[in-house]
């Protein structure tokens, strides 16, 4: 391949679906909030998440691109999982505490019946975060999640742009302030 050729192929692949320059995420503020557990955060480089589909809880089929224009906490998690236990309650104050200003999008991957998800809610009393699930894994797989908990920030614009693994205080100040600034822009 030519050299012209190779800038043009690149120029394309860093347009967006409007056909608009797409620019990077410059995560150094945002790195800047970081305190507490917010500091196992890693950071990525704003790469869009693939358009994988999972189901909500009543079985409807989205991807993320459903929630593009907010950000989102996508935290995968599982009922036999002991520090999701620990985690989801952050999780939920988080969502509270920001309310329309992001949206906490919590996936239980893997085979997670409705009755056992009902139940870890109810025991854990959670209940103003999502049932979603990815029963086949795919869409933790195309995401590359290895363990569980792992939450992914995911900017307005559907791109990560940090992820933690394991179990984090979600309703910290700096996880506020870190998605917060995100959906400042």
């Amino acid at each position: 391949m030519g050299a012209a050729a190779l800038a043009i192929a690149l120029a394309a692949l860093t347009l967006s679906p409007g056909g608009q320059a797409a620019e990077p995420v410059d995560t150094a503020d945002l790195q800047a909030l970081a305190t507490g557990d917010m500091r196992k955060l890693t950071w990525s480089d704003g790469a869009e998440v693939p358009a994988i589909t999972f189901q909500t809880e009543d079985g409807t089929e989205v991807t993320l691109a459903d929630y593009a224009g907010t950000p989102v906490v996508l935290n995968f998690w599982a009922t036999w999982c002991a520090p999701c236990r620990v985690e989801m309650p952050h999780l939920a104050q988080l969502q509270d505490d920001l309310g329309d200003t992001a949206t906490v999008l919590t996936v239980a991957t893997g085979r997670n019946d409705s009755a056992a998800m009902d139940r870890f809610f109810q025991e854990i009393g959670v209940t103003n975060l999502p049932k979603a699930r990815d029963p086949d894994q795919s869409m933790a797989r195309s995401l590359g999640v290895l363990g569980l908990p792992a939450t992914l920030l995911i900017d307005p614009e559907g791109r990560e742009v940090a992820r933690l693994l394991g179990e984090a205080d979600w309703s910290s100040d700096s996880a506020r302030a870190i998605v917060t600034a995100l959906a400042d822009g």
